[in-house]
């Protein structure tokens, strides 16, 4: 069986390493002297959504409207997956040995709330108001939702 040339040997190059950029600047191939080589793909937005190299390791990735990784996964078996809120803050996370974790944000953009599969809790949440005390006039009052 005859072994397969790299693009560089087809092309005969002799200066390392040999690259190929796509019109907007991102790597799309680039190859090493002792015949190692990676290719890359992207989406419009610059993104890169595929990878290949020359040890047969492969990458693919998705990503919403705007920008956000939403999804990665490797040809070794590892994968995971994050949503956004509309204010691209990671809401919730998941991956391929079942960890993961999910978040709130105040308006702010502040993470207010955080929880993952491992039992940690951080809740820094506004609490309501049942059960504070509050002084008018000198005189004291429990509150109780109604």
């Amino acid at each position: 069986m005859r072994e397969m040339k790299t693009i560089a040997q087809q092309l005969n190059v002799k200066e390392f390493p040999f690259i190929i950029k796509d019109k907007d600047g991102n790597l799309i191939y680039r190859e090493n002297s002792n015949g190692w080589w990676c290719k890359s793909e992207y989406d419009s937005n610059g993104n890169r959504t595929y990878y290949e190299d020359s040890e047969n390791f492969c990458e693919w990735m998705k990503f919403d409207s705007n920008g956000n990784r939403i999804s990665y996964e490797t040809s070794n078996g590892f994968w995971e997956k994050t949503e956004y809120d509309s204010n691209g803050n990671p809401i919730y996370y998941k991956n391929y040995d079942e960890y993961c974790w999910k978040a709130e944000y105040d308006s702010n953009g502040n993470q207010i709330y955080f929880e993952n599969s491992n039992g940690y809790i951080e809740d820094n949440r506004p609490k309501g108001c049942e059960g504070k005390v509050v002084e008018i006039d000198g005189k004291k009052y429990k509150l109780t939702e109604v």
